[in-house]
């Protein structure tokens, strides 16, 4: 039936975004390469939708959206960092510490795709979020990045770590609209909105940070809360 093959065409449509967003990344062509990559998100997002809805799961799917984050959330945002690194002209070497990205990228989505513990929420962080996270601060900051290439030597190690830890990071999905049910969903709805008032544009990096911190801080909550129940 046609109607199982729509996931897939829209997880090429992925693939196709992502690698838009590679050569424009290694073009420089930085606010380009970022809509490239929010358009590949919102195919990664659509792709799974439509799956569900139309109960059209596979084996295939599975491994062509692992395929299409591979390029469009691990190699378009390593690109990017690429370039931008092969800007500061401290040595010919140094841009390539940018591609270790793609390897974590990989590593990361290897884990989920084998780890059973992760279908309603994730540990560590996805690697949309990466991507969206690198494509946002260069599309806003790439001047300053550039002046102060220490700043980004920086996060690569830290963000890399995050996608293969084991840090509790809560899911997106709402599976209905009481408060008491999503709470940590509704709360970071209410920071985006308002990092978005404040940076407007400029507010993409900013959001994955929030939810990067506020994922971190349910988690701590959590485990507090189950070692007191384990001490009443």
């Amino acid at each position: 039936m046609l109607r199982k093959h729509i996931p897939n065409f829209i997880t090429c449509l992925n693939i196709f975004s992502g690698s838009v967003a590679v050569y424009l990344a290694f073009n420089g062509n930085y606010g380009a390469a970022f809509l490239a990559i929010l358009l590949a998100a919102v195919f990664d997002f659509l792709d799974g939708l439509a799956a569900r809805l139309l109960k059209a799961y596979s084996n295939m799917g599975k491994e062509l959206d692992s395929l299409a984050d591979m390029i469009s959330f691990g190699l378009a945002p390593g690109a990017l960092v690429f370039t931008l690194l092969k800007d500061t002209a401290i040595n010919d070497w140094l841009p390539f510490v940018g591609f270790i990205i793609p390897v974590f990228s990989g590593l990361r989505l290897a884990k989920f795709n084998t780890d059973t513990r992760q279908s309603s929420s994730f540990l560590g962080l996805a690697v949309p979020a990466n991507a969206i996270f690198w494509a946002g601060l260069i599309y806003s900051y790439s001047d300053f990045l550039v002046i102060n290439v220490w700043i980004e030597l920086a996060l690569l190690p830290i963000f890399c770590f995050l996608m293969v830890s084991e840090i509790p990071m809560f899911a997106l999905k709402i599976k209905n609209f009481k408060w008491s049910d999503n709470r940590i969903q509704y709360v970071f709805l209410i920071g985006l909105i308002l990092l978005f008032l404040v940076l407007q544009k400029n507010a993409f990096a900013a959001i994955i940070v929030w939810y990067i911190v506020l994922s971190v801080f349910n988690s701590l909550s959590w485990s507090k809360n189950e070692q007191s129940k384990v001490v009443n």
